[in-house]
């Protein structure tokens, strides 16, 4: 089945799944020219708008800057894909517009402080605002030769990235993947070096679905074992060049680089990473966020037959108020035409999956509503 059929059936997959919830190469090579029937404002403003953050997105927002360019040629988009981490500490130190981010802001205080109350200072008092903008799906990406089709479950991929399992031929591994010929291979594990929402998401699956072997708190700076790279596009490289190798990158990384992608058996049988089997799994997803805040509550743990757990929602983390007038317009503007329907559509080209409709419904509501 070709990416672009794959993407019209995540569509409607996906606007079914969310529709009862409460409610990134790191190279710019973004050529689309989608959108231009989209609802980015006719007036186009001027000027130049600078976010940073999650490397997850970096392959959509390319996408998006580009086919925005051609609508609004007088609008300079800079998007620096440093990590979650540094985009939001960025945010809220007031040196980008907006960030990017795997993860919504932490309302809980960690080192004395809580992110979202930072932003809102940065925000002159105002809340910072979650905005979904593209699905994400985490793919337990390797490289092993003569293996096509691999079976992991939580705790034996917690023990590979804890050190736990060191060879491919493990017993514990061969269990799970009956009539596999598995190689007397070293498992060459390789992790997010960087402050990661990426990681962040991994964790919290393998914490919810693999609790009594990975004890460590969720979080975006890594906590297991491999040797560190930095960016989706350093981990993904490493996999490529390294026989044996392993880590966990979205999956239009590892689609880019023709890595063989582990199947996911959370307890409800042997799951493959497609945009439908995406699509069961946001089904079990619920707003937390209140009003025009759209940050999301993922079931990481869930079992449901045909669900993929390993999942990342990517956000635009803006202020409701308080940047100047000027700088408030551009905002609106380019993610507008982020979130419109003309854009989303191309998303699954690339390896993401689109807002389903009841949530880019509520986008478009939200970013209206900055002022």
């Amino acid at each position: 089945m070709t990416m672009k059929r794959m993407g019209q059936l995540a569509g409607v997959a996906l606007v079914g799944a969310l529709a009862l919830t409460a409610c990134g190469s790191d190279n710019n090579t973004g050529t689309t020219n989608a959108g231009s029937t989209s609802s980015a404002s006719s007036d186009c403003p001027t000027g130049t708008l600078n976010a940073e953050g999650s490397s997850a997105q970096k392959n959509a927002i390319d996408e998006a800057i580009a086919s925005y360019g051609s609508i609004c040629p007088d609008v300079t988009v800079n998007y620096n894909p440093t990590g979650s981490g540094s985009g939001i500490k960025q945010f809220i130190a007031g040196q980008v517009d907006f960030a990017g981010s795997d993860s919504a802001l932490k309302t809980e205080p960690k080192d004395g402080k809580v992110e979202a109350e930072e932003a809102a200072k940065r925000c002159q008092g105002n809340p910072a605002w979650n905005l979904p903008m593209v699905t994400g799906p985490i793919a337990v990406a390797y490289k092993l030769k003569g293996v096509d089709k691999l079976v992991l479950t939580p705790d034996v991929a917690a023990k590979i990235f804890l050190g736990q399992i060191t060879s491919w031929d493990d017993p514990a591994i061969a269990k799970i993947n009956p009539g596999v010929t598995l190689p007397k291979e070293a498992i060459k594990p390789f992790f997010r070096s960087d402050e990661s929402g990426t990681t962040e998401n991994f964790t919290k699956w393998l914490s919810a679905s693999a609790p009594t072997v990975w004890t460590a708190e969720p979080g975006k700076s890594w906590t297991g074992k491999g040797e560190g790279k930095e960016k989706s596009a350093g981990v993904t490289s490493a996999v490529n060049s390294s026989e044996g190798g392993i880590t966990y990158t979205e999956w239009s990384y590892a689609r880019d680089a023709k890595l063989g992608v582990a199947q996911i058996d959370n307890g409800g049988g042997p799951v493959e990473l497609t945009p439908e089997t995406v699509a069961k799994s946001v089904a079990t997803a619920t707003q937390k966020g209140s009003g025009n805040d759209l940050a999301l509550k993922l079931d990481y743990a869930t079992k449901e037959p045909g669900a993929y757990p390993v999942i990342l929602v990517t956000y635009e983390i803006v202020c409701s108020k308080g940047l100047d007038a000027d700088k408030t317009k551009l905002v609106k503007s380019f993610l507008t035409h982020f979130a419109s329907e003309d854009f989303q559509k191309t998303l699954p080209d690339i390896g993401y999956a689109p807002l389903p409709d009841s949530v880019r419904t509520k986008v478009t509501t939200a970013i209206e509503a900055i002022s």
